[in-house]
């Protein structure tokens, strides 16, 4: 997945997701892709589920448009447009679409130590 803003570019991004995403599967677009930093645009259509799963990156997730289900450690939470959910290194998190769903994912990972 290639990133429409590369490394240390300063710019404006245009996003070209689909209205809708597909029924078989989740699309995707990568926003940024930097040493230690990572953007993504998430489109979920409804019903669409990403299983449980785990990330070594300090995690902030943003609904930008739909409700999803956002279960982290096994405790789902209702999230809506414009609420923002962090996520520590390593926790346990999934992610149900009530609607069709657009999220950014922002993932943070420090610098390896010396």
């Amino acid at each position: 997945m290639k990133a429409i803003l590369a490394n240390d570019t300063a710019g404006l991004a245009a996003l070209a997701l689909p209205d809708r995403a597909p029924d078989h599967g989740i699309v995707s677009q990568a926003l940024l892709t930097a040493p230690g930093l990572r953007a993504t645009l998430f489109r979920f259509a409804a019903g669409q589920e990403l299983s449980e799963h785990t990330s070594p990156a300090r995690v902030l997730v943003q609904v930008v448009a739909g409700e999803c289900e956002f279960s982290v450690a096994g405790e789902p939470r209702l999230i809506k447009p414009g609420e923002l959910l962090h996520l520590p290194p390593s926790a346990p998190h999934a992610v149900k679409a009530v609607s069709d769903l657009t999220l950014l994912v922002i993932q943070a990972t420090p610098p390896a130590r010396a």
